[in-house]
């Protein structure tokens, strides 16, 4: 069961250059699988090498714009960053001590890249008593000697000393952050006066320019990973591998010619691409358009045109049905395969239906049309049978479910589609003649039931491709296609012809004509 979306509200500055302030936090949300909301405090005019200048809206629209998001949507989590002067400070913390959000983690923006006092005396004040009300502050060094009364750490165990004060004066965690202490590495830690605990988080420093946004971008990713992850250490842990992740990337964007943006969507395209995924309804008609020249091929062969129209004379016809009952035997073991490998028990009960079906339809081969068992021990797969089920059984071997379903699926869906055309008259009459030499095979054709197992089996197998990455569903359709050109390949072997391109398939399988249930027990019946 798929975890709940973190619903998360931004309290902070803009940045039109996109890599800080809300554009950063929405950014973050978003990317480690949060819902992003913001409330904006201040209006900035900055790029990637400083800021121009800043403008705050009246403290009212700051408190409508709280009020109009907490009215109506629940919210999850909180991250605040810039809050201008005190009279914004003090708007925020009234709204919050009003609703209450559940988790509330504050980025103390105190101090500017250059090391200059970004908040006076009476915003400082103001800011020291909105600490309480938050679970979490992530300041960076300068920020935290501020909020000390004392001159920045110039050492790791210094950074630690400041935060554990911070944490028992103020009664809030402090994420200790050693991105500005010297030397090689750069990590994190979590401490809690009130635990009396220090959690730290290692980490080499990544050489990289593209800087901008990081602490907005950090604080965001832990509120909404807190919610996702319920605890504090992990959602921290988490936060700070994607961050690196995205440290890492920055400069690929090629954002600016002072300190870039964090690349905040480096591992998602990198890991889920960038095409939108098709609809099942989509998987289906594409791969079947895909397949309209293999169709084509099979309708203008002489096996199925002389069966059609009555002229196929017999000899051809047991060939056909010679080799089909030793492809079903196999094509069984293929079904039970998906059956063993299927995710869900609606699926695992379809294929492994199908493969009782192909067992007794292979059984009703021998006694019916081949002469019974004996005639059956003599017979051997030819050529073109056992391309084809060899296709199959790798595919069985690999393991691999979505590919395995696929390459199974030409079996039913070109069967039907035959059957339901011959059914229909689409060619020619003599087909529905009950005077017809093979009327009662031809019958089996259109079954209803298996019609409908083969609609279960194009909704799972479409539904699995859907869902796929890309790699994975384009190795389904390949499957897909080999499945069918062999196919085509099986119905033109009985009479000797090829397709031109040597393609070689084989035959899909049957249902009983009584079963309409569409669970995939009708399979046998089309190849008996």
């Amino acid at each position: 069961m798929s975890r709940p979306i973190p619903r998360v509200l931004s309290i902070a500055g803009s940045d039109p250059s996109g890599g800080a302030g809300i554009q950063a936090d929405l950014k973050s949300i978003a990317a480690v699988g949060g819902y992003g909301m913001a409330a904006i405090t201040a209006l900035t005019a900055q790029n990637t090498q400083g800021v121009r200048d800043v403008h705050v809206p009246p403290v009212a629209f700051l408190a409508e714009q709280l009020a109009a998001v907490s009215d109506d949507i629940a919210i999850d989590a909180v991250k605040i960053g810039m809050l201008a002067n005190a009279d914004v400070i003090r708007t925020v913390g009234a709204w919050l001590r009003r609703s209450r959000p559940p988790i509330v983690v504050l980025d103390p923006v105190m101090v500017s890249t250059s090391g200059h006092r970004l908040l006076d005396a009476d915003a400082e004040q103001a800011l020291r008593e909105l600490l309480p009300l938050a679970d979490l502050i992530t300041p960076n060094v300068p920020e935290l000697a501020v909020l000390a009364r004392t001159a920045p750490a110039g050492d790791w165990a210094g950074v630690i000393a400041q935060a554990e004060a911070v944490s028992a004066s103020f009664g809030v965690r402090v994420l200790a952050k050693g991105g500005h202490v010297g030397g090689a590495d750069a990590p994190d830690a979590l401490v809690d006066a009130a635990s009396a605990s220090i959690v730290e988080f290692p980490g080499t420093r990544i050489a990289t320019s593209a800087t901008h946004g990081t602490g907005c971008s950090l604080s965001s990713a832990i509120a909404t990973l807190r919610v996702a992850l319920g605890a504090w250490e992990p959602a921290i842990d988490e936060a700070r591998r994607w961050l690196r992740e995205s440290l890492r990337h920055g400069e690929s964007l090629a954002v600016g010619a002072g300190h870039g943006p964090v690349h905040h969507f480096a591992g998602l395209w990198s890991r889920g691409g960038l095409d939108t995924a098709p609809t099942p309804a989509e998987v289906e008609a594409d791969w079947w358009a895909g397949i309209a020249d293999v169709r084509a091929g099979i309708d203008d062969l002489p096996f199925i045109r002389q069966l059609a129209d009555g002229t196929l004379e017999r000899e051809p016809f047991l060939r056909y049905i010679a080799q089909d009952a030793l492809y079903l035997r196999d094509y069984a073991r293929v079904l039970a395969q998906a059956a063993r490998l299927a995710p869900d028990s609606a699926a695992q009960g379809f294929w492994a239906n199908s493969a009782h079906g192909c067992i007794v339809g292979e059984l009703e081969l021998h006694e019916t049309r081949l002469g019974g068992a004996d005639a059956a021990a003599t017979a051997r797969p030819d050529a073109t049978t056992t391309a084809y089920l060899d296709h199959l059984l790798a595919s069985a071997a690999r393991a691999e479910y979505p590919v395995l379903i696929a390459a199974a699926l030409p079996c039913f869906w070109l069967y039907t589609d035959l059957g339901e055309r011959l059914a229909a008259g689409d060619f020619g009459d003599l087909a529905r003649d009950a005077e017809h030499p093979y009327a009662s095979w031809l019958a089996t054709y259109g079954d209803p039931g298996f019609s409908a197992a083969t609609r279960h089996a194009i909704e799972f197998v479409t539904d699995a491709a859907a869902h796929a990455t890309p790699e994975l569903r384009e190795r389904m359709r390949d499957a897909f296609r080999r499945s069918s050109e062999h196919e085509l390949a099986f119905f033109a072997a009985p009479m000797g012809t090829r397709d031109g391109a040597d393609r070689r398939s084989a035959p899909s399988s049957t249902a009983e004509p009584s079963d309409a249930s569409g669970d995939g027990s009708t399979v046998e019946a089309v190849r008996a």
